[in-house]
Protein backbone atom coordinates (compact mmCIF):
# COMPACT_ATOMS: atom_id res chain seq x y z
CA UNK A 1 0.00 0.00 0.00
CA UNK A 2 0.95 3.18 -1.15
CA UNK A 3 2.11 6.17 1.43
CA UNK A 4 -0.41 8.40 3.03
CA UNK A 5 1.12 12.11 3.82
CA UNK A 6 -0.88 13.69 6.74
CA UNK A 7 -1.44 18.09 6.56
CA UNK A 8 -1.31 18.66 10.12
CA UNK A 9 -1.86 22.14 11.73
CA UNK A 10 1.82 22.52 14.00
CA UNK A 11 0.46 25.31 15.40
CA UNK A 12 -2.72 23.83 17.10
CA UNK A 13 -1.55 21.53 20.44
CA UNK A 14 -4.64 18.95 19.87
CA UNK A 15 -3.40 18.55 16.20
CA UNK A 16 0.53 18.20 16.98
CA UNK A 17 -0.96 15.27 19.49
CA UNK A 18 -3.06 13.48 17.92
CA UNK A 19 -0.17 13.39 14.79
CA UNK A 20 2.27 12.10 17.48
CA UNK A 21 -0.16 9.57 18.30
CA UNK A 22 -0.98 8.26 14.89
CA UNK A 23 2.75 7.87 13.79
CA UNK A 24 3.85 5.97 16.96
CA UNK A 25 1.15 3.90 15.83
CA UNK A 26 2.37 3.50 12.44
CA UNK A 27 5.41 2.79 13.81
CA UNK A 28 8.89 1.90 11.82
CA UNK A 29 6.56 0.58 8.76
CA UNK A 30 6.07 4.59 7.84
CA UNK A 31 2.81 4.29 6.03
CA UNK A 32 2.27 7.47 7.37
CA UNK A 33 3.98 10.90 6.64
CA UNK A 34 3.55 14.22 8.60
CA UNK A 35 3.96 17.73 7.02
CA UNK A 36 2.21 20.67 8.82
CA UNK A 37 0.23 22.78 6.64
CA UNK A 38 2.71 25.99 7.40
CA UNK A 39 5.30 24.24 5.35
CA UNK A 40 6.28 24.94 1.66
CA UNK A 41 5.19 20.80 0.83
CA UNK A 42 1.93 21.55 2.47
CA UNK A 43 1.28 24.00 -0.77
CA UNK A 44 2.04 21.44 -3.72
CA UNK A 45 -0.51 18.60 -1.79
CA UNK A 46 -3.30 21.59 -1.30
CA UNK A 47 -3.07 24.02 -4.32
CA UNK A 48 -6.19 25.86 -4.51
CA UNK A 49 -7.36 25.51 -1.57
CA UNK A 50 -7.96 29.00 0.45
CA UNK A 51 -6.87 29.86 3.61
CA UNK A 52 -9.75 28.76 5.87
CA UNK A 53 -10.29 25.66 3.98
CA UNK A 54 -6.54 24.64 4.95
CA UNK A 55 -7.04 25.34 8.18
CA UNK A 56 -10.44 24.07 8.98
CA UNK A 57 -9.51 20.46 9.41
CA UNK A 58 -6.86 18.21 8.55
CA UNK A 59 -6.17 16.13 5.28
CA UNK A 60 -4.74 13.65 3.53
CA UNK A 61 -3.34 13.38 0.43
CA UNK A 62 -3.09 9.53 -0.92
CA UNK A 63 -3.53 7.92 -4.06
CA UNK A 64 -3.53 10.84 -6.08
CA UNK A 65 -6.40 12.00 -3.78
CA UNK A 66 -6.73 14.98 -0.89
CA UNK A 67 -9.25 14.20 1.42
CA UNK A 68 -10.48 16.56 4.77
CA UNK A 69 -11.93 16.36 8.13
CA UNK A 70 -13.83 12.76 9.08
CA UNK A 71 -13.20 11.71 5.48
CA UNK A 72 -9.15 11.73 6.11
CA UNK A 73 -9.58 9.11 8.83
CA UNK A 74 -10.02 6.48 6.34
CA UNK A 75 -7.13 6.35 4.64
CA UNK A 76 -5.24 7.25 7.54
CA UNK A 77 -6.95 4.01 9.18
CA UNK A 78 -6.06 1.56 6.47
CA UNK A 79 -2.44 1.93 6.46
CA UNK A 80 -2.40 1.76 10.37
CA UNK A 81 -1.86 -2.08 11.96
CA UNK A 82 -5.09 -2.72 12.99
CA UNK A 83 -7.03 -0.35 11.90
CA UNK A 84 -8.40 -1.71 8.97
CA UNK A 85 -11.87 -2.46 11.05
CA UNK A 86 -11.97 0.68 12.28
CA UNK A 87 -11.71 2.23 8.31
CA UNK A 88 -14.32 -0.06 7.56
CA UNK A 89 -16.75 1.40 10.23
CA UNK A 90 -15.91 5.04 9.15
CA UNK A 91 -16.50 4.24 5.93
CA UNK A 92 -19.45 2.85 6.12
CA UNK A 93 -20.42 5.60 8.77
CA UNK A 94 -19.51 8.94 6.94
CA UNK A 95 -21.72 11.08 8.58
CA UNK A 96 -20.88 9.66 12.00
CA UNK A 97 -17.29 9.96 11.26
CA UNK A 98 -17.98 13.02 9.86
CA UNK A 99 -20.25 13.90 13.52
CA UNK A 100 -17.33 12.92 15.70
CA UNK A 101 -14.36 14.87 14.14
CA UNK A 102 -16.66 18.22 14.06
CA UNK A 103 -16.99 17.40 17.50
CA UNK A 104 -13.84 17.26 18.58
CA UNK A 105 -12.34 19.76 16.05
CA UNK A 106 -14.56 22.53 17.19
CA UNK A 107 -12.75 22.26 20.97
CA UNK A 108 -9.92 21.64 19.82
CA UNK A 109 -7.94 24.62 21.86
CA UNK A 110 -9.56 23.30 25.05
CA UNK A 111 -8.27 19.94 24.54
CA UNK A 112 -4.62 20.88 23.42
CA UNK A 113 -5.13 22.87 27.03
CA UNK A 114 -6.26 19.84 28.81
CA UNK A 115 -3.45 17.37 27.54
CA UNK A 116 -0.87 19.95 28.10
CA UNK A 117 2.21 22.15 26.46
CA UNK A 118 4.13 19.32 27.49
CA UNK A 119 2.32 16.90 26.10
CA UNK A 120 1.23 18.35 22.39
CA UNK A 121 5.27 19.50 22.16
CA UNK A 122 6.05 16.88 19.45
CA UNK A 123 6.69 17.04 16.39
CA UNK A 124 5.52 14.34 13.73
CA UNK A 125 7.42 15.69 10.45
CA UNK A 126 10.88 14.76 12.02
CA UNK A 127 12.65 12.33 9.72
CA UNK A 128 12.35 8.94 11.44
CA UNK A 129 15.29 7.29 12.73
CA UNK A 130 17.22 4.56 10.29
Amino acid sequence: MDEAVVLYDRECGLCTWSAGRLRAWDGPRGRLRFVPLQSPEADGFLAGMDHDQRFASWHVAAGGEVVSAGAAAVPVLRRLPGGRPLAWLAERLPLTTELVYRTIAARREQLGELLGREACAVDPSRPRPD
